[in-house]
C-alpha cells in the first residue's frame, strides 16, 4: 500500500535586521539631549515659581536659596484671589479668547480659501497685502486702533478686544496652504452641478479643514488669553478687565512681595496649562498637516 508524503512547508526564516547606523544613533541621540535642555528651561522656571508661591516671605530672600520650603503655605494665593476679581476676570479671559478664536477661525479660512480657490482680478494684489501684514509690526497699529474704537466709543467693552485679534495674516496662510493642498477636482465638480462659492467653501471645504481649524483655534485662543498691551491701554474698568490686566492691577498694590507675584502668575497660566493637556494631540495633528514650521 502506497503512502503518500506531504512535503515540508518551507520554513519563513526572520528577516535580518538592518544594521543600525552609528550616525543615525548619535543623531537620536542629540535629539534628545537637545528635548531634555528645552524642557528643563520651559520646567525649571515655572517649578521654581510654584515654589517660590508656596514660601512664607521671610524665606523667599534668604540665602542660600533651596529649591524647597519646611513650611509651605497657601496664604499668597489666598491674598491674590481676595485682593481682585478674579472670578470675573477668568470670565472675562475665557469669554474673549474663545469669541476670538471662534471668529478668527470663520473670517481667516473665508479668506485663505478665496486666496487659494478663487480666481478673480487683483488676486495678487490681495495675497500681498495679506503676506504684508506678516512684516508689519502690531505695536504700531497701537495709536490708529486706539484712536478708532474711542471714537466708535467701543473702549471698555469686549468689542475692543475681539475685533482687532480677529484677522491674522498667519491664520489666512495657514487655511490657504491646506485649501492649496485638497484636491481641485472637488471645487469643480462641485461649480459644475450649479454650487455657488460660498457653497463650494462651506459644504465641502471646511468640514474638510478641521486639522487646520484646530490649529488656528487653539493658537488664537492661547495668543488672546495672553493679550496684555492693548487690554491694558483700552480696559480701565474692573468688570471688563482679562486676567493679565487683573493680575498686574493686583501685582501692583503689593509692591515688592514675590509670593504673591508668582501666586499671579501661576494662576493665571493654569487654564493654559489645561489648554495644553486636554488638545495637544489637536495642537500636533495642526502642526503636522498645515505645514506650519
Amino acid at each position: 500500500m502506497a503512502t503518500l508524503t506531504v512535503p515540508e512547508a518551507p520554513t519563513r526564516r526572520a528577516p535580518a535586521k538592518a544594521p543600525t547606523d552609528p550616525r543615525h544613533r548619535a543623531f537620536t541621540v542629540l535629539c534628545v539631549v537637545v528635548l531634555v535642555i528645552l524642557a528643563a528651561l520651559w520646567l525649571v522656571p515655572m517649578l521654581w515659581a510654584v515654589d517660590t508661591s508656596i514660601r512664607p516671605e521671610s524665606e523667599i530672600t534668604t540665602s542660600p536659596a533651596t529649591w524647597w520650603t519646611s513650611h509651605p503655605s497657601l496664604d499668597a494665593y489666598r491674598q491674590v484671589l481676595s485682593a481682585g476679581r478674579m472670578p470675573v476676570w477668568y470670565l472675562n479671559s475665557f469669554l474673549v479668547a474663545l469669541l476670538t478664536a471662534v471668529f478668527a477661525v470663520v473670517v481667516c479660512s473665508m479668506a485663505g480659501f478665496a486666496v487659494a480657490r478663487v480666481r478673480f482680478r487683483g488676486r495678487r494684489i490681495v495675497t500681498g497685502l495679506v503676506l504684508a501684514g506678516l512684516l508689519i509690526p502690531p505695536q504700531t497699529l497701537i495709536m490708529p486702533q486706539f484712536q478708532e474704537f474711542a471714537g466708535l466709543h467701543l473702549l471698555n467693552t469686549y468689542w475692543a478686544l475681539i475685533l482687532p485679534s480677529v484677522p491674522t495674516s498667519v491664520a489666512v496662510f495657514v487655511f490657504a496652504s491646506f485649501f492649496s493642498g485638497l484636491p481641485g477636482e472637488l471645487a469643480e465638480s462641485a461649480r459644475i452641478d450649479g454650487a455657488g462659492w460660498f457653497r463650494v467653501y462651506s459644504r465641502i471645504f471646511l468640514p474638510l479643514c478641521k486639522p487646520a481649524a484646530s490649529a488656528v483655534f487653539i493658537f488664537t485662543f492661547v495668543w488672546s488669553w495672553n493679550n496684555f498691551l492693548w487690554p491694558l491701554l483700552t480696559m480701565t474698568s474692573t468688570e471688563v478687565m482679562t486676567i493679565p490686566v487683573g493680575l498686574n492691577v493686583v501685582q501692583d498694590s503689593y509692591g515688592i512681595r514675590y509670593a504673591q507675584v508668582m501666586a499671579s502668575a501661576v494662576l493665571g497660566a493654569l487654564p493654559l496649562f489645561a489648554v495644553f493637556l486636554i488638545f495637544q494631540r489637536r495642537i500636533v495633528e495642526g502642526i503636522a498637516n498645515t505645514g506650519i514650521k
